[in-house]
C-alpha cells in the first residue's frame, strides 16, 4: 500500500478510539484550537459533523463521488451553467435583502467531506493532481477527475487585483488563513475576540427543495473585514477563502417557508460584491442577474452548506 495511505488509515483508526464521549467540539485538538482562536464563538455544529467524519473515517476507504457543488459557482473566477445556478436562487440583487422579500430558493445536496485531522492533512497530496488521483483511487477522465483538477486549478490561480487568496487543508490551516487575511494573529492564551467566525443554517447536507421563502430579518455582518471561506469539490475538505479589502458587505438573513405555518427556517450568510469588474464576464451571475462586469455593478450571493465567513470585529472606543 502508498506509505501515504497506509499512515491516513492508521491515524484514522487511532485516532476514533480516543473518540468515546460527546462531540469533537468538545474534545478534538481542531476543536480546542478553534477555541483558543476564536474565544467566544462556539465552533458550528456543520463544522464539527466535518471534524467528527474525519476522525470517524478515512477518505480512502470512502468513494469519492462527483456531487454538485454550488458554492464553487460564487467564486469571482469560475465558469458554471448559469441555466442550473439560476435554479438555485444563489445570486440576487441587494434590493431583494428587506423583510417581506419572497425569493425562490432550491438548494442540490451537497459532499459532506471530512476535515482531516491537521497533522493528517500535512501527509497526504494535495498540489499534484496525479498524486491525488492515484491516493484517492480516482480514474483520470472520470467526472471526479475533473472536480479535482478544476478545484487545483482555482486554488493556483493568481487572485484578482484587490483580493488575497489561500487554499487550506485542515480546520486549524483554515483559521489561521482567515486571521492573517484580516491582519491579525492568535494571542498566546487565547484569541482575543478580534475574529469571529458564522455559517449558514442549513439542514444537514446542505439540501434545500424548492419553494418560496419569505425574508423575516435581515442583518448586517458588523465588522471591518471579511474572509469568505468556499468549500470546494475534493476528497477530503478543501477551503478556498478570500478577502477583497473593497467594495462589499456581508449579512445573515432569516428567511422561512412561504404557504406554510410550519416551513422550514433557514439563515443564510450573503454577501454583496459591489466592485465586479474584474470578474470574470462569462460568471454565470451576470447572466442570471442579467448586468455585467463594472466598477459600480453588484452582485449579492448566498454562502452554501459548510462554508464559513470569518468577520474582523470593529474597535470600539
Amino acid at each position: 500500500m502508498h506509505s501515504k495511505s497506509a499512515f491516513l488509515l492508521i491515524v484514522v483508526a487511532v485516532s476514533t478510539t480516543a473518540m468515546v464521549h460527546g462531540h469533537p467540539a468538545a474534545s478534538t485538538p481542531a476543536a480546542r484550537f478553534w477555541e483558543q482562536a476564536l474565544s467566544g464563538t462556539p465552533m458550528p455544529e456543520v463544522l464539527a459533523d466535518f471534524v467528527q467524519k474525519g476522525i470517524d473515517l478515512s477518505p480512502l476507504v470512502e468513494h469519492y463521488s462527483a456531487k454538485p457543488s454550488i458554492g464553487m459557482c460564487t467564486l469571482f473566477n469560475t465558469i458554471c451553467d448559469a441555466r442550473t445556478v439560476a435554479e438555485t436562487g444563489i445570486f440576487f440583487h441587494e434590493a431583494e435583502l428587506h423583510p417581506g422579500s419572497t425569493m425562490t430558493l432550491s438548494f442540490p445536496a451537497e459532499a459532506e467531506t471530512a476535515i482531516l485531522p491537521h497533522d493528517v492533512a500535512g501527509k497526504v497530496p494535495f498540489e499534484n493532481l496525479s498524486d491525488v488521483l492515484s491516493t484517492f483511487h480516482i480514474s483520470p477522465g472520470s467526472a471526479e477527475a475533473a472536480q479535482v483538477e478544476d478545484t487545483l486549478r482555482k486554488c493556483q490561480q493568481p487572485p484578482i487585483a484587490g483580493e488575497m487568496k489561500a487554499c487550506t487543508i485542515s480546520l486549524e490551516s483554515t483559521v489561521k488563513a482567515a486571521m492573517e487575511m484580516l491582519g491579525t494573529t492568535i494571542q498566546q492564551g487565547g484569541g482575543g475576540g478580534d475574529v469571529w467566525a458564522a455559517t449558514s443554517t442549513l439542514p444537514r447536507g446542505g439540501l434545500l427543495p424548492r419553494r418560496e421563502y419569505i425574508v423575516e430579518e435581515v442583518t448586517k455582518l458588523e465588522g471591518t473585514g471579511y474572509v469568505a471561506c468556499h468549500k470546494v469539490p475534493f476528497p477530503y475538505a478543501v477551503f478556498h477563502c478570500h478577502i477583497a479589502h473593497t467594495g462589499y458587505i456581508g449579512y445573515k438573513v432569516t428567511l422561512h417557508g412561504r404557504g406554510d405555518d410550519d416551513g422550514p427556517v433557514v439563515s443564510l450568510l450573503a454577501f454583496c460584491h459591489f466592485d465586479t469588474s474584474r470578474w470574470n464576464p462569462a460568471h454565470p451571475a451576470f447572466q442570471i442577474l442579467k448586468t455585467h462586469p463594472g466598477a459600480s455593478t453588484s452582485v449579492c450571493h448566498f454562502m452554501s452548506y459548510g462554508n464559513l465567513a470569518f468577520v474582523k470585529k470593529a474597535r470600539t472606543a
